[in-house]
Order: structure tokens, then sequence, then C-alpha cells
């Protein structure tokens, strides 16, 4: 029988006979009665769902739309309702939100709220980048952002300043007692949950169960429950697999675990990698990259995943585990058509190696809005030039094929090639051999590739030190 404990508000909850992919929002809602927390997109866009999710490793900002109940066991969750203090006073950013008028409508203030309280507690200021995932229509964003700047200040309330600890959830029955605030949430019927704590466990269980569906983030796989309405079962759930969590740096790579969240990635290789880390500040928001990993983003063989064509750009090497069983390869050989990787059954991604140099990498990416969007055409540049000489290059691209994939015949007409204007010129046409890509809502085939041969005369003025940001262009 599957149990998931967790503290709701302060209050600990213990399930019994979980449904493995029921989602918080819905237990929430129809279950726990909290109807603070709002049901939007139901696919992590929009923010009206956010909750606060603390663990021995902090806190964090999610969207419960999209995060199933097993994902917490042993987390403590706070939604809108949980940051008031014990005597109903109002959390500082609530308190600054009605000041500066950030609330209009009110349907997504809940997850606004959510966000700056989790910021707050953590002490980021960088409010564009927290707020990036809460879309608000009325209002707009200046008032919410003086309201979470006006807080900034304020001290973090007593009642939320204590640490987690998991005694606070285990201290009530543990042997799988009702949720007090309402019946159980699965059923005689609800399939089973496996829940392993290390990599050896998941390796052996798989062999067993290779139709499996393996659930870190839930980022991708909670659409195909919300969105499609898919059946998954049996499935397996990696987020307590910590000895997959890690990132190493020795020999010149990072060795990074296949379940290090995007968030944790970006902040570690942002001092090595600061085009790359910029890139994964723009994937998606801050609440789909806490939750999102790495490895997930490689296994779902996305043709517009934003990680792949960076680490194919900078060399990376990819860990396939099966039993007892590791292989590597290049991360470019893993994809071979659309949604088809080489990795056999029972077979899961394990981990990657990440050179810790690459000075010259350069990652744009081309969205239709700057922040949390999927991408039309990513392209990363890695280039090696000597004495003024290319001798070697490494492109890659995500939205130009089926896979991610490398501009090969752009590679070959720029190695061994003069660095000057004129060369990009004379090797653009190279673009039409590596790519002939579709057109689709995001942009049409020849948009894609003309946008294709620009990033590349982008590069050239980049690295000759011409500002081609939209950030840093000034009119």
């Amino acid at each position: 029988m599957a149990q998931v404990a967790f503290l709701l508000n302060g209050t600990p909850v213990h399930l019994s006979d979980v449904n493995p992919t029921q989602t918080l929002l819905d237990y929430l809602r129809d279950t726990a009665g909290l109807k603070g927390t709002k049901e939007g997109c139901n696919e992590g866009d929009c923010g009206a769902c956010t909750v606060m999710v603390r663990d021995e490793t902090g806190a964090k900002a999610l969207n419960s739309c999209i995060l199933f109940l097993p994902q917490l066991h042993g987390k403590a969750v706070r939604t809108v309702e949980g940051f008031s203090g014990p005597q109903d006073e109002p959390h500082p950013v609530q308190t600054a939100m009605i000041a500066h008028h950030g609330s209009q409508c009110g349907f997504c203030t809940p997850g606004f709220i959510v966000s700056m309280a989790t910021a707050h507690l953590n002490g980021d200021t960088d409010h564009d980048t927290t707020l990036a995932g809460n879309l608000c229509r009325c209002t707009g964003y200046a008032p919410i952002i003086r309201a979470a700047q006006a807080a900034v200040a304020e001290p973090i309330p007593a009642w939320l300043s204590s640490p987690f600890t998991f005694a606070e959830i285990s201290s009530g029955d543990t042997k799988g007692a009702e949720s007090p605030h309402g019946e159980g949430v699965g059923g005689a019927s609800s399939p089973p949950i496996f829940r392993p704590t290390n990599s050896d466990d998941l390796a052996d269980w798989y062999l067993q169960n290779p139709q499996a569906t393996l659930i870190a983030g839930a980022t991708d796989v909670g659409l195909w429950v919300t969105k499609q309405l898919r059946q998954l079962s049996p499935v397996a759930f990696l987020n307590g697999i910590t000895d997959l969590q890690h990132i190493e740096h020795q020999g010149g790579q990072f060795h990074v675990g296949a379940g290090v969240t995007i968030e944790t990635l970006r902040k570690a290789l942002a001092p090595h990698h600061p085009s790359f880390a910029e890139l994964l500040r723009r994937y998606a928001s801050t609440q789909v990259r806490n939750a999102a990993t790495i490895g997930g983003n490689i296994a779902n063989g996305s043709p517009i995943g934003d990680g792949p064509p960076p680490l194919i750009a900078m060399g990376c090497t990819l860990h396939l585990r099966r039993g007892d069983e590791m292989r590597s390869m290049p991360l470019e050989d893993f994809f071979l058509d659309y949604r088809k990787q080489d990795r056999r059954p029972s077979e899961f991604v394990a981990g990657l190696s990440i050179p810790d140099a690459a000075p010259a990498l350069r990652c744009y990416k081309i969205s239709k809005r700057f922040d949390q969007d999927i991408s039309a055409v990513l392209g990363c540049f890695n280039l090696t030039i000597d004495e003024g000489t290319v001798t070697q290059a490494r492109i890659a691209f995500g939205g130009m094929a089926g896979i991610p994939k490398r501009a090969s015949a752009v590679e070959a007409a720029l190695t061994g090639q003069p660095w000057r204007e004129a060369t990009i010129t004379a090797a653009l046409p190279a673009f039409a051999q590596d790519f002939q890509p579709l057109t689709d809502m995001r942009a049409s085939a020849a948009y894609r590739l003309m946008t294709a041969q620009n990033l590349l005369t982008r590069y050239f003025h980049d690295l000759n030190g011409v500002p081609v940001n939209v950030l840093e262009v000034q009119p």
C-alpha cells in the first residue's frame, strides 16, 4: 500500500493508498479544501498554482499542477493560506502587494504571493527572474515588482524562519493515518509506487519493470496526465535518489548526476559557462527549473529541449546504466530520430560529463517571448580560434531538425579558414545542407533557416566584442 507523508501548512498529513499520479493541486482543492491555490493552465506555465516546498535542501517555489503527491514524501508544503501568522498577521509580501496595488482580478495573486514569499525567505532579490513564471494580465508587473522590492527590507516572519526537519512530519502517526484534511486520495486499486533512495535499487527494479515510467521532476510527464489524461503504471519516482543529485568537479570535467535540477546546474556552471547559465535562466520558469532535471531533459529527447544543444557544442559525454552495466557515448550519438534515442530497455540516464572550460561557447535562444517560452531556434557555437584561424568548430542547434543536431557542414566550412566576416558569409549556404526545418506554430521553415544563418553572424560579432544581447544593445 502506497503511503505519503508530508507537512501541509504546518500540519502532518499521512495518506494511504495514494494514486501515484494525483497532482498536489487536485488534492489541495478537491480534498484538503484549500481553494486559494488556483488552476490556470494546468501545465506549469502560468504560476497560479505555485506552492512553497521545503526539505533539507531549502525552500523552493513549485507548480502544484504538475507535482504528484508521491514527490512530496518527507517534505513540507505551504499554500497561500499558510503564509499568515498565528494571529492572522499578513506576510510582508502580502502587505506590500496591498500597499502597491499589485492585485486587480486576484486570480494570479496567490501564486505571486507564494513566489514572492519564497524568494523573500531565500534572500533572492532578482525579482524579474523569480516572478517570470507567474503571469498577470491585469495590473502588469510594475506594481508587483515594486511590492517585491518594498518587502525586501522586512524581516522573515518568525513563523517561517525555523529550519525544516523531518521530525515534524514523523511526529504524527506514521502508519498510514488518513489526512486531517479529508479522506484518502487513492483507492483499493491504486497502482504501487516505487520510491528508490539510490540508483542501485532503481537499476534492479527497472530490470524487472522495463515498461515503467520514470518520473524525476514531472515537468513533462505531468502534462501526460493533465493534458493527455494518460494512466501511468507502474511508476518510479526518482527525486529521492540522492546519489544522482551530485555535481563533482575533477579532472577538467563536471560530473553531473541525472537527478540534478536545472536550477542547481545553472548556479553551479555560471562561473565557468556564463552563456550556458544565462540560457538556463531562460529555461521555462523558476518553478519549473526547481523541479526539472538535466537527465529528464535529455531522456525526453525533445528536438526543442534547451539542454542538449549547448552540451553537444561543448562535447559532453552521456552516461547510461542498465542493471550493473554502464556505458558512455558522446551526447549527440544518443539522439537517433524524432523521440527515438539510443537507450535499451531498462536503461536509464545516469549522468553526464561536461568540460569545465569552453571560453568561446555562446548560446542564443530565439523565442516569441524573452522569458518562459519554448525555443523556435536555439543555436550554440563553440569555436577554437588559433592565431586568427578556426582550428576546431562545434555547432549544435535545437528546433532545426527532429533531434538536437550538429551543423556538420557549417563546421567543415569554417574549420581551417581565417576568422573573418568573409569566412562567415561563405559558410552560410552550408546551413541548407545540415538542416531542412519544419514549419509549425512557432516559426516557418524559411524563418528558422535564415535565423540560424544570422546567429552565426551574431556569433562572429559577439566574439569580436560587439554587444549582441537584446538586454545589452542600446538604441
